[in-house]
């Protein structure tokens, strides 16, 4: 699939801990039927035969909504369903080995400040996830991101930046004019009781 910066709208990350009676599927299917625009299948303890059999139907779903379909760190799982790319952090595998085995995929890359950001660009990056915005409990140990910074950071990087970390109905508004493609979001969505809606209102406030 064909990348381009209006995917990065309203990017939905998945999250295990907010399933309640729900599949991931039923969830993920919901978040498109709002309005997603991009879908990251985030991992961190499914054994891969597991991992690669959701990506493989994920991917058919989020298709059916003419929505890619991106792999959190899992290159193998990446390349294994063909999903539509990856997207890595600073600790994880280099740009240059993912353009290597996985190429004329999607790349996002997160990145917590200028040079992180400027190097990512460098090296082939499609995209930057940048944060963390607000405090957020999917990640440990994340380092603040000032709004201000992030604003300086998007009138310096030519690539799309989408925003995360922490990102509600209640604070998306803060990101007006940071020259950001969009957010990113977790709890925010899949935590909602009426997650349609949810995607739709943030959508809205975008």
């Amino acid at each position: 699939m064909k990348f381009t910066k209006s995917m990065l709208k309203l990017y939905a990350v998945t999250d295990r801990s907010w399933l309640k009676d729900e599949t991931l599927y039923q969830q993920v299917e919901k978040a498109l039927q709002g309005g997603v625009t991009m879908v990251q299948l985030r991992e961190k303890s499914l054994d891969d035969a597991l991992f690669l059999q959701e990506a493989l139907d994920l991917k058919e779903l989020c298709h059916r909504y003419h929505v890619p379909l991106i792999i959190n760190d899992n290159l193998d799982i990446a390349i294994a369903s063909q999903a539509d790319g990856i997207h890595i952090g600073q600790d994880d595998i280099s740009i240059e080995t993912v353009k290597e085995r996985f190429p004329d995929k999607i790349i996002g890359v997160t990145a917590h400040n200028l040079e992180e950001a400027t190097k990512a660009q460098q090296s082939g990056a499609t995209y930057l996830g940048m944060g963390a915005l607000f405090p957020t409990s999917t990640k440990d140990h994340t380092i603040p991101l000032e709004i201000d910074d992030l604003r300086n950071i998007t009138s310096m990087i030519d690539i799309p930046i989408v925003a995360i970390g922490g990102i509600t109905l209640d604070n998306i508004v803060q990101l007006k004019d940071t020259g950001i493609a969009g957010v990113a979001v977790v709890s925010a969505l899949f935590k909602s009781q009426d997650i349609v809606s949810t995607a739709k209102q943030l959508l809205e406030l975008l």
